[in-house]
Protein backbone atom coordinates (compact mmCIF):
# COMPACT_ATOMS: atom_id res chain seq x y z
CA UNK A 1 0.00 0.00 0.00
CA UNK A 2 1.39 3.64 -0.17
CA UNK A 3 0.58 6.97 1.51
CA UNK A 4 -2.56 8.64 0.81
CA UNK A 5 -2.62 11.36 -1.82
CA UNK A 6 -1.39 14.70 0.51
CA UNK A 7 1.96 15.59 0.85
CA UNK A 8 3.66 12.39 1.57
CA UNK A 9 6.12 14.31 4.35
CA UNK A 10 3.36 15.35 6.46
CA UNK A 11 2.08 11.74 6.47
CA UNK A 12 4.68 10.76 7.92
CA UNK A 13 4.95 13.08 10.25
CA UNK A 14 1.09 12.19 11.27
CA UNK A 15 2.56 8.50 11.59
CA UNK A 16 5.13 9.30 13.76
CA UNK A 17 2.77 11.24 16.33
CA UNK A 18 0.03 8.62 16.40
CA UNK A 19 3.07 6.25 17.42
CA UNK A 20 4.71 8.64 20.05
CA UNK A 21 1.15 9.52 21.54
CA UNK A 22 0.85 5.56 22.12
CA UNK A 23 -2.83 5.28 21.82
CA UNK A 24 -2.53 3.03 18.59
CA UNK A 25 -0.33 -0.44 18.39
CA UNK A 26 2.28 0.25 15.75
CA UNK A 27 0.25 -2.53 13.28
CA UNK A 28 -2.78 0.07 14.13
CA UNK A 29 -0.50 3.48 13.25
CA UNK A 30 -0.31 1.69 9.83
CA UNK A 31 -3.34 0.55 8.83
CA UNK A 32 -4.69 4.08 9.73
CA UNK A 33 -1.83 6.09 7.55
CA UNK A 34 -2.40 3.01 5.05
CA UNK A 35 1.25 1.63 4.80
CA UNK A 36 2.50 -1.71 5.67
CA UNK A 37 4.48 -2.35 8.97
CA UNK A 38 7.13 -2.34 6.84
CA UNK A 39 7.41 0.85 5.44
CA UNK A 40 6.15 1.91 8.71
CA UNK A 41 9.45 0.77 10.72
CA UNK A 42 11.61 2.44 7.98
CA UNK A 43 10.61 5.62 8.54
CA UNK A 44 10.01 5.25 12.26
CA UNK A 45 13.79 4.38 12.56
CA UNK A 46 14.87 6.99 10.11
CA UNK A 47 13.10 9.51 12.31
CA UNK A 48 14.38 8.04 15.90
CA UNK A 49 18.02 8.46 14.78
CA UNK A 50 17.74 11.72 12.17
CA UNK A 51 14.72 13.44 13.61
CA UNK A 52 12.10 14.92 11.47
CA UNK A 53 14.24 16.00 8.83
CA UNK A 54 15.06 12.01 8.14
CA UNK A 55 11.24 12.18 6.70
CA UNK A 56 12.20 13.98 3.02
CA UNK A 57 12.84 11.84 0.37
CA UNK A 58 16.28 10.63 0.06
CA UNK A 59 17.69 10.89 -3.84
CA UNK A 60 16.97 7.10 -5.76
CA UNK A 61 20.78 7.38 -8.03
CA UNK A 62 22.97 4.70 -7.93
CA UNK A 63 26.33 5.65 -6.01
CA UNK A 64 28.24 4.04 -8.79
CA UNK A 65 27.55 4.32 -12.66
CA UNK A 66 29.06 1.38 -14.63
CA UNK A 67 28.10 2.74 -18.20
CA UNK A 68 29.91 6.06 -17.21
CA UNK A 69 32.34 7.96 -19.21
CA UNK A 70 35.62 8.78 -18.22
CA UNK A 71 36.63 12.00 -17.87
CA UNK A 72 39.66 11.48 -19.97
CA UNK A 73 37.25 10.76 -22.73
CA UNK A 74 34.59 13.55 -21.74
CA UNK A 75 37.96 16.17 -22.73
CA UNK A 76 39.01 14.51 -25.59
CA UNK A 77 35.61 14.79 -27.01
CA UNK A 78 35.30 18.11 -26.10
CA UNK A 79 38.96 19.14 -27.41
CA UNK A 80 37.71 17.24 -30.41
CA UNK A 81 34.98 19.33 -31.39
CA UNK A 82 37.03 22.59 -29.91
CA UNK A 83 39.17 21.83 -33.09
CA UNK A 84 36.11 21.07 -35.72
CA UNK A 85 33.72 23.30 -34.04
CA UNK A 86 31.07 22.07 -36.89
CA UNK A 87 31.56 18.60 -37.00
CA UNK A 88 28.72 16.91 -35.76
CA UNK A 89 28.72 13.48 -33.18
CA UNK A 90 29.47 10.94 -35.32
CA UNK A 91 31.96 12.70 -37.43
CA UNK A 92 34.04 13.48 -33.91
CA UNK A 93 33.66 9.74 -33.23
CA UNK A 94 34.83 8.81 -36.73
CA UNK A 95 37.85 10.95 -36.82
CA UNK A 96 39.21 10.02 -32.90
CA UNK A 97 38.92 6.72 -33.68
CA UNK A 98 41.00 6.93 -36.71
CA UNK A 99 43.60 8.00 -34.58
CA UNK A 100 43.25 5.77 -31.61
CA UNK A 101 42.90 2.37 -32.66
CA UNK A 102 41.23 0.27 -30.24
CA UNK A 103 39.66 2.81 -28.54
CA UNK A 104 36.39 2.58 -27.61
CA UNK A 105 34.19 5.78 -27.98
CA UNK A 106 30.46 5.87 -26.58
CA UNK A 107 27.21 6.42 -28.75
CA UNK A 108 27.14 9.34 -30.99
CA UNK A 109 23.66 10.00 -28.99
CA UNK A 110 26.09 10.03 -25.41
CA UNK A 111 28.23 12.39 -27.40
CA UNK A 112 26.00 14.94 -28.07
CA UNK A 113 24.70 14.92 -24.83
CA UNK A 114 28.24 15.35 -23.54
CA UNK A 115 29.00 18.06 -25.91
CA UNK A 116 25.58 19.92 -25.04
CA UNK A 117 26.95 19.67 -20.97
CA UNK A 118 29.61 21.18 -22.33
CA UNK A 119 28.26 24.47 -23.80
CA UNK A 120 29.68 23.19 -26.98
CA UNK A 121 26.55 22.58 -28.98
CA UNK A 122 23.76 25.58 -29.87
CA UNK A 123 20.31 24.30 -30.21
CA UNK A 124 18.69 24.39 -33.65
CA UNK A 125 16.64 26.29 -34.50
CA UNK A 126 13.05 24.59 -36.65
CA UNK A 127 12.25 26.22 -39.49
CA UNK A 128 9.63 25.52 -41.70
CA UNK A 129 10.41 23.60 -45.23
CA UNK A 130 7.91 23.40 -48.36
CA UNK A 131 7.41 20.46 -49.75
CA UNK A 132 9.63 19.23 -52.74
CA UNK A 133 10.05 19.88 -56.05
CA UNK A 134 10.63 16.51 -58.20
CA UNK A 135 11.98 16.80 -61.84
CA UNK A 136 13.79 14.17 -63.74
CA UNK A 137 17.50 15.11 -63.11
CA UNK A 138 20.58 13.03 -63.83
CA UNK A 139 21.15 10.26 -61.41
CA UNK A 140 24.05 10.63 -59.13
CA UNK A 141 24.88 7.04 -59.72
CA UNK A 142 28.87 7.45 -59.76
CA UNK A 143 31.11 9.76 -59.17
CA UNK A 144 31.56 12.44 -62.19
CA UNK A 145 27.85 11.31 -63.28
CA UNK A 146 26.88 15.30 -61.51
CA UNK A 147 28.56 18.08 -60.64
CA UNK A 148 27.35 20.56 -58.65
CA UNK A 149 28.19 24.22 -58.88
CA UNK A 150 27.11 27.10 -56.97
CA UNK A 151 28.46 30.34 -55.53
CA UNK A 152 28.20 30.66 -51.54
CA UNK A 153 26.71 34.08 -50.57
CA UNK A 154 29.02 36.60 -50.78
CA UNK A 155 30.56 37.85 -47.13
CA UNK A 156 32.94 40.78 -46.75
CA UNK A 157 36.45 40.63 -45.34
CA UNK A 158 38.63 42.44 -42.80
CA UNK A 159 40.21 44.57 -45.18
CA UNK A 160 36.59 45.27 -47.18
CA UNK A 161 36.67 43.14 -49.75
CA UNK A 162 33.95 41.17 -51.24
CA UNK A 163 34.63 37.11 -51.50
CA UNK A 164 32.05 35.23 -53.76
CA UNK A 165 33.01 31.87 -52.88
CA UNK A 166 33.03 29.55 -55.85
CA UNK A 167 32.41 25.99 -54.72
CA UNK A 168 32.41 22.68 -57.05
CA UNK A 169 31.61 18.96 -55.63
CA UNK A 170 30.53 15.76 -56.87
CA UNK A 171 27.40 14.44 -55.97
CA UNK A 172 28.09 10.73 -55.92
CA UNK A 173 30.74 10.73 -53.54
CA UNK A 174 30.11 14.43 -51.85
CA UNK A 175 33.68 15.72 -52.51
CA UNK A 176 34.31 18.89 -52.57
CA UNK A 177 36.10 19.42 -55.69
CA UNK A 178 36.93 23.10 -55.80
CA UNK A 179 36.50 25.95 -53.48
CA UNK A 180 37.58 29.06 -54.91
CA UNK A 181 37.73 32.86 -53.48
CA UNK A 182 36.81 35.40 -56.19
CA UNK A 183 36.34 38.83 -56.34
CA UNK A 184 32.89 38.80 -58.85
CA UNK A 185 30.02 35.98 -60.35
CA UNK A 186 31.87 37.60 -63.55
CA UNK A 187 31.78 34.51 -66.76
CA UNK A 188 35.33 34.60 -67.56
CA UNK A 189 36.60 34.12 -64.17
CA UNK A 190 33.90 31.13 -63.12
CA UNK A 191 35.74 29.78 -66.63
CA UNK A 192 39.16 29.77 -65.85
CA UNK A 193 38.67 27.94 -62.05
CA UNK A 194 36.20 25.56 -64.17
CA UNK A 195 38.54 24.82 -67.17
CA UNK A 196 41.59 24.45 -64.61
CA UNK A 197 39.19 21.52 -62.47
CA UNK A 198 38.71 19.84 -66.06
CA UNK A 199 42.24 19.36 -67.38
CA UNK A 200 42.57 18.16 -63.09
CA UNK A 201 39.66 16.21 -62.96
CA UNK A 202 37.95 14.82 -66.70
CA UNK A 203 34.59 16.04 -67.56
CA UNK A 204 31.76 15.44 -65.63
CA UNK A 205 28.34 14.06 -67.56
CA UNK A 206 26.41 17.30 -66.12
CA UNK A 207 26.29 19.66 -63.92
CA UNK A 208 23.88 21.22 -61.66
CA UNK A 209 23.80 25.07 -60.84
CA UNK A 210 20.67 27.56 -60.13
CA UNK A 211 19.64 29.70 -62.13
CA UNK A 212 21.83 32.83 -61.27
CA UNK A 213 24.89 34.46 -63.26
CA UNK A 214 27.20 32.91 -64.98
CA UNK A 215 25.10 30.08 -65.15
CA UNK A 216 22.15 30.90 -66.76
CA UNK A 217 20.37 33.60 -68.59
CA UNK A 218 17.02 35.35 -69.19
CA UNK A 219 17.57 34.25 -72.88
CA UNK A 220 16.64 30.90 -75.06
CA UNK A 221 16.71 27.84 -72.62
CA UNK A 222 18.47 29.90 -70.32
CA UNK A 223 21.42 29.55 -72.58
CA UNK A 224 24.83 31.44 -71.33
CA UNK A 225 27.88 31.94 -72.25
CA UNK A 226 28.95 28.89 -69.56
CA UNK A 227 26.44 26.61 -70.12
CA UNK A 228 27.16 26.91 -74.24
CA UNK A 229 30.59 26.06 -73.32
CA UNK A 230 29.29 23.00 -71.28
CA UNK A 231 27.55 21.99 -74.19
CA UNK A 232 30.59 22.50 -76.28
CA UNK A 233 32.43 19.86 -74.19
CA UNK A 234 29.42 17.09 -73.57
CA UNK A 235 28.26 17.94 -70.54
CA UNK A 236 24.69 18.50 -69.72
CA UNK A 237 23.80 21.61 -68.33
CA UNK A 238 21.02 21.00 -65.58
CA UNK A 239 18.91 23.96 -63.56
CA UNK A 240 17.19 23.91 -60.00
CA UNK A 241 13.62 25.11 -60.51
CA UNK A 242 13.43 29.17 -59.14
CA UNK A 243 13.31 29.24 -55.33
CA UNK A 244 13.83 25.65 -54.91
CA UNK A 245 17.62 25.32 -53.40
CA UNK A 246 16.63 21.71 -51.78
CA UNK A 247 16.78 20.67 -55.08
CA UNK A 248 20.73 21.00 -54.83
CA UNK A 249 20.40 19.81 -51.13
CA UNK A 250 23.22 18.14 -51.01
CA UNK A 251 25.85 20.92 -52.26
CA UNK A 252 23.65 23.48 -50.41
CA UNK A 253 24.44 21.33 -46.88
CA UNK A 254 27.96 21.79 -47.80
CA UNK A 255 27.71 25.22 -47.93
CA UNK A 256 26.39 24.80 -44.17
CA UNK A 257 29.09 23.50 -43.17
CA UNK A 258 32.03 25.61 -45.26
CA UNK A 259 30.70 28.82 -43.79
CA UNK A 260 30.32 27.76 -40.21
CA UNK A 261 33.74 26.41 -40.77
CA UNK A 262 36.15 28.89 -42.66
CA UNK A 263 33.63 32.40 -42.42
CA UNK A 264 32.48 33.27 -38.72
CA UNK A 265 34.72 35.24 -38.59
CA UNK A 266 35.96 36.11 -42.34
CA UNK A 267 39.67 36.24 -42.99
CA UNK A 268 41.48 39.25 -43.69
CA UNK A 269 42.28 39.06 -47.38
CA UNK A 270 40.72 37.21 -50.08
CA UNK A 271 44.49 34.91 -50.08
CA UNK A 272 43.89 34.17 -46.24
CA UNK A 273 40.19 33.34 -47.01
CA UNK A 274 41.64 31.17 -50.15
CA UNK A 275 44.29 29.22 -47.51
CA UNK A 276 41.07 28.31 -45.11
CA UNK A 277 39.04 27.00 -48.09
CA UNK A 278 41.99 24.90 -48.82
CA UNK A 279 42.54 23.45 -45.29
CA UNK A 280 38.35 22.95 -45.52
CA UNK A 281 38.57 21.12 -48.34
CA UNK A 282 41.48 18.44 -47.47
CA UNK A 283 39.62 17.69 -44.14
CA UNK A 284 36.36 17.54 -45.91
CA UNK A 285 37.40 14.99 -48.06
CA UNK A 286 39.58 13.04 -46.25
CA UNK A 287 39.21 13.16 -42.75
CA UNK A 288 35.52 14.04 -41.94
CA UNK A 289 33.24 11.37 -42.22
CA UNK A 290 29.50 10.99 -44.52
CA UNK A 291 26.87 9.13 -43.13
CA UNK A 292 25.43 9.03 -46.56
CA UNK A 293 28.67 6.91 -47.74
CA UNK A 294 28.39 4.21 -44.84
CA UNK A 295 30.92 6.27 -42.16
CA UNK A 296 33.25 6.47 -45.08
CA UNK A 297 35.71 9.51 -46.27
CA UNK A 298 33.99 11.16 -49.73
CA UNK A 299 38.15 10.49 -50.84
CA UNK A 300 37.38 6.67 -50.38
CA UNK A 301 34.36 7.26 -53.14
CA UNK A 302 35.98 9.47 -55.82
CA UNK A 303 38.26 8.93 -58.90
CA UNK A 304 39.00 10.95 -61.90
CA UNK A 305 37.22 11.19 -65.11
CA UNK A 306 37.65 9.02 -67.97
CA UNK A 307 36.64 12.13 -69.97
CA UNK A 308 39.35 13.63 -70.61
CA UNK A 309 39.53 17.45 -71.13
CA UNK A 310 40.14 18.14 -74.86
CA UNK A 311 43.09 20.26 -76.26
CA UNK A 312 40.52 22.31 -78.60
CA UNK A 313 36.77 22.31 -78.63
CA UNK A 314 35.20 19.44 -80.32
CA UNK A 315 32.50 20.84 -83.12
CA UNK A 316 28.78 20.20 -82.57
CA UNK A 317 28.10 17.11 -84.25
CA UNK A 318 24.19 16.04 -85.31
CA UNK A 319 22.40 13.29 -87.00
CA UNK A 320 22.56 12.97 -90.63
CA UNK A 321 18.55 13.34 -91.39
CA UNK A 322 18.91 16.88 -88.83
CA UNK A 323 18.68 20.17 -90.91
CA UNK A 324 21.38 22.53 -89.61
CA UNK A 325 21.69 26.01 -89.46
CA UNK A 326 24.68 28.10 -88.52
CA UNK A 327 23.22 31.42 -86.32
CA UNK A 328 24.31 34.31 -87.48
CA UNK A 329 26.60 36.86 -85.66
CA UNK A 330 23.53 38.72 -84.89
CA UNK A 331 22.23 35.17 -83.15
CA UNK A 332 19.73 34.95 -85.73
CA UNK A 333 18.64 32.05 -88.11
CA UNK A 334 16.41 32.28 -91.32
CA UNK A 335 13.33 29.99 -91.22
CA UNK A 336 10.90 29.35 -93.48
CA UNK A 337 11.07 32.77 -94.76
CA UNK A 338 11.76 34.69 -91.38
CA UNK A 339 14.36 35.57 -88.90
CA UNK A 340 14.41 34.17 -85.96
CA UNK A 341 16.20 35.65 -82.92
CA UNK A 342 17.91 32.30 -80.53
CA UNK A 343 21.04 34.12 -79.31
CA UNK A 344 24.24 35.65 -79.51
CA UNK A 345 25.72 33.89 -76.92
CA UNK A 346 25.61 30.66 -79.86
CA UNK A 347 26.77 33.06 -82.92
CA UNK A 348 29.02 31.37 -85.36
CA UNK A 349 27.67 27.71 -84.10
CA UNK A 350 25.64 25.36 -85.90
CA UNK A 351 22.44 24.48 -84.49
CA UNK A 352 20.03 21.55 -85.39
CA UNK A 353 16.67 21.10 -86.29
CA UNK A 354 14.39 17.49 -86.11
CA UNK A 355 11.10 17.33 -87.72
CA UNK A 356 8.72 16.47 -84.97
CA UNK A 357 5.62 16.61 -87.52
CA UNK A 358 4.07 18.48 -90.19
CA UNK A 359 5.23 22.25 -89.85
CA UNK A 360 6.81 21.73 -86.54
CA UNK A 361 10.81 21.04 -85.48
CA UNK A 362 12.92 20.47 -82.57
CA UNK A 363 15.34 23.18 -82.53
CA UNK A 364 18.88 21.67 -80.67
CA UNK A 365 22.14 23.44 -79.55
CA UNK A 366 24.23 20.06 -79.24
CA UNK A 367 22.41 17.71 -76.88
CA UNK A 368 20.96 20.36 -75.84
CA UNK A 369 16.82 21.15 -76.88
CA UNK A 370 16.35 24.85 -77.12
CA UNK A 371 13.14 25.28 -78.52
CA UNK A 372 9.86 24.08 -80.75
CA UNK A 373 9.90 25.90 -84.26
CA UNK A 374 6.48 26.34 -85.97
CA UNK A 375 5.95 27.25 -89.28
CA UNK A 376 2.57 26.51 -89.63
CA UNK A 377 1.42 30.57 -89.01
CA UNK A 378 0.84 33.18 -91.60
CA UNK A 379 3.85 35.20 -90.71
CA UNK A 380 6.18 32.48 -91.24
CA UNK A 381 7.64 29.96 -88.52
CA UNK A 382 7.68 31.14 -84.91
CA UNK A 383 9.68 29.95 -81.67
CA UNK A 384 7.54 28.26 -78.69
CA UNK A 385 9.22 27.57 -75.91
CA UNK A 386 10.07 24.15 -74.35
CA UNK A 387 8.94 22.13 -71.33
CA UNK A 388 11.72 22.34 -68.77
CA UNK A 389 11.64 18.77 -68.38
CA UNK A 390 12.05 18.22 -72.16
CA UNK A 391 15.16 15.52 -71.87
CA UNK A 392 18.68 15.88 -73.73
CA UNK A 393 19.18 14.24 -77.40
CA UNK A 394 22.35 12.07 -75.98
CA UNK A 395 23.54 11.69 -73.16
CA UNK A 396 26.14 8.50 -72.32
CA UNK A 397 29.29 8.54 -70.33
CA UNK A 398 32.15 5.80 -69.79
CA UNK A 399 32.53 5.99 -65.82
CA UNK A 400 31.83 3.18 -63.79
CA UNK A 401 30.64 3.23 -60.12
CA UNK A 402 33.14 2.81 -57.64
CA UNK A 403 33.48 1.47 -54.18
CA UNK A 404 35.39 2.76 -51.38
CA UNK A 405 39.20 1.59 -50.82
Amino acid sequence: MSWKETCAVNERLLFVADVQAGELTFAQACQRRGISRKTGYKWWQRYCAEGPAALQERSRAPLHHPNAVDAAVIAQLAAARRRHPSWGARNLIDWLARRTPGSRWPAASTVHEILGRQGLIEPRKRRRRSAPYSQPFVQADRPNALWCADFKGQFRLGDGTLCYPLTVSDSYSRSLLECRALTSTHAAPVRRVMERLFRERGLPLAIRTDNGTPFASVGLAGLSQLSAWWVRLGIWPERIAPGHPEQNGRHERLHRTLAAATAQPAAATLTAQQRRFERFGYEYNRERSHQALGRHTPAEFYQVSSRPYPQRLPPLEYPAHYVIRRVRPNGQIKWHGADLYLSQVIAGQPVGLDAIDDGRWRLYYGMLPLATLDARTARGARIEPLNPKTPPRTMTANVSPMSPV
